[in-house]
């Protein structure tokens, strides 16, 4: 996967240093699945990537952070099988207590509630103010300008007035589908409600007869736990960092 798009960045002498994907992350050029390539692709990175986000191995991240970099994610990689451990068939007629929707609504209709999900304090935080996460993360997703078209097996929770209050959203990253994002508004009427979307989902896209889906969860988000229960397996830890 990725290894038609994978761009090369070289050092002094013409020599590859480092492989990557290019991509944009929150308004910033984004060398995304970075790996080394050659022996010291620091220098390369610092040269050639400035004011970039790069995504790689831990070990790369800190050698980077050593030279001024900033970490702006540190995060694990997750899969679940859906068919060698298919999800019960029956998390897929759940009660909710609130009514499921499909995925079709505006990235406006969905931000009141994600950006509660994700308020100061939250290792997922988007710092800049409420235009600027919209349209720099939430917006992005939906629209399948990051990680891919929205799937049908994404679904949406809407209270009594058809106010969105949670929500998961599945893409199609390369080929494999990807939980983008799980959130839900955090009042105590909706405990529990995003963990029973999303065990919603896994059984829909099990009948959808999709084989596997992914995720990526940030190391200090303590969803982590909800998603082993789920079945999900760490599968890679990266970092993601600012090149100064």
């Amino acid at each position: 996967m990725h290894e038609e798009e994978r761009l090369v960045l070289r050092g002094p002498g013409g020599l590859p240093q480092l492989t990557y994907v290019e991509g944009v992350r929150d308004g910033r050029p984004w060398a995304d699945l970075a790996e080394a390539v050659g022996p010291d692709p620091v220098p390369a990175v610092l040269a050639g990537l400035p004011g970039w986000a790069v995504s790689g191995s831990v070990e790369l991240g800190e050698q980077l952070v050593r030279h001024g970099a900033r970490v702006l994610r540190h995060a694990h990689g997750m899969e679940r099988d859906l068919v060698a451990d298919p999800p019960p068939a029956e998390w897929a007629s759940w009660p909710l207590p609130e009514r499921a929707v499909p995925c079709d609504r505006s990235a406006e209709e969905l931000f009141p509630a994600w950006r509660a999900a994700f308020a100061p304090g939250h290792p997922d935080h988007h710092e800049g103010d409420d235009q600027e996460a919209l349209d720099a993360q939430l917006a992005p997703v939906l629209s399948g300008a990051v990680l891919g078209p929205v799937l049908p097996c994404s679904a949406l929770a809407v209270d009594g007035a058809d106010r969105v209050v949670a929500g998961v959203v599945v893409t199609d990253r390369d080929g494999l589908p990807w939980v983008a994002t799980v959130f839900r508004r955090p009042d105590s009427r909706y405990a529990g409600l995003g963990s029973r979307l999303l065990r919603r989902v896994l059984a829909d896209a099990a009948i959808g007869g999709l084989p596997r889906i992914g995720l990526a969860v940030s190391d200090a988000n303590p969803a982590r736990g909800l998603y082993e229960r789920l079945g999900f397996a760490v599968t890679d830890t990266s970092l993601t960092v600012l090149v100064p």
